[in-house]
């Protein structure tokens, strides 16, 4: 089985794409950790917010593909912020710090979350184009841990390892989607109990994304039919929520689609993100739009459809 922390895409990503370090708030031991990849005169470009498990680098093979097309990605890792508003705050003085004014976003599970209620909190003054939900949800209450939410940052690091570990796939998967889960287990132990007992606390603490305050949003929602850590209920929220939002299913991809179905997963990016070319909200270099447009001749995603992928 080949490990992806071994693979040639891996480090080509790890020696090309350096690893920023940026503080913007006041408390100095905040820091966001990010690649910002592709061309720097894009203003718009796609950002990636992890899940719970997730480090900047999850997002590799996004980065990789995407930047080959011409556009600029950012991949993320969020500092230890304890409740939404903090967060969502922190965000916007990071877009300011790198002189972004509206961004596209994409979220995996917590990420997802994360950047719907960015979009929800900075409405007034949009900071948020579009948004990529990818196995993502819209209300905490479906985790049942909305009680525990504000005892995490009392318990042992070990403790919060296994809490997550227990949302990883279990019963067979194929070997893509075991690597996966081997990478993400690899990028969990990276994580320090402080990064791990916030990121819990801001996907478990009572939540829920207020649909009509983003309602101008373009959306599309990315998720998988085999076993992955959202209930049936909460995708069909989530559908309920967004009724415009194209779809993406994949038959299988469990709770990493972007690691082991990348392929599939970064064409419905490309075609989510097709719709803003020649606009000011473009995320992709004009000079290579003919080129990228040859990539997506066919495109198996069409506005309001379901479309699956054929694996």
């Amino acid at each position: 089985m080949e490990e992806i922390k071994v693979s040639p895409d891996y480090n080509w990503f790890r020696s090309t794409v350096p690893l920023k370090r940026i503080i913007v708030d006041d408390d100095d031991s905040k820091v966001w950790s990010l690649y910002d990849a592709g061309p720097k005169s894009i203003r718009c470009p796609i950002i990636f917010l992890p899940p719970v498990s997730g480090t900047a680098e999850v997002f590799f093979q996004q980065v990789l593909a995407l930047t080959g097309w011409g556009y600029r990605v950012i991949s993320l890792q969020y500092p230890v912020y304890w409740d939404l508003v903090e967060f969502c705050d922190g965000f916007r003085k990071l877009l300011d710090h790198l002189q972004l004014d509206k961004v596209h976003l994409f979220g995996a599970s917590l990420g997802g979350f994360l950047a719907q209620k960015f979009a929800e909190s900075t409405h007034k003054s949009p900071r948020v184009h579009s948004l990529i939900l990818c196995n993502s949800f819209s209300d905490t209450s479906i985790f049942n841990q909305t009680w525990t939410a504000n005892s995490f940052w009392l318990m042992p690091a070990f403790m919060l390892k296994k809490i997550v570990l227990g949302n990883f796939a279990k019963g067979p998967v194929d070997s893509k989607m075991a690597d996966a889960i081997d990478f993400m287990v690899d990028r969990l132990e990276s994580l320090n109990q402080s990064e791990l007992a916030s990121r819990l606390t801001l996907n478990c603490q009572n939540s829920y994304v207020e649909p009509h305050k983003i309602k101008d949003v373009v959306v599309t929602i990315i998720d998988v039919f085999d076993q992955s850590a959202l209930s049936l209920e909460a995708k069909e929220e989530m559908y309920k929520l967004y009724p415009n939002a194209r779809r993406a299913h994949l038959k299988t991809g469990g709770n990493f689609p972007y690691l082991c179905r990348s392929a599939e997963v970064n064409l419905y990016i490309q075609i989510h993100l097709r719709q803003f070319h020649g606009t000011r909200y473009a995320a992709i270099s004009p000079a290579m739009v003919s080129t990228e447009e040859l990539e997506v001749q066919e495109s198996p995603l069409s506005s309001n459809q379901d479309s699956d992928d054929n694996h």
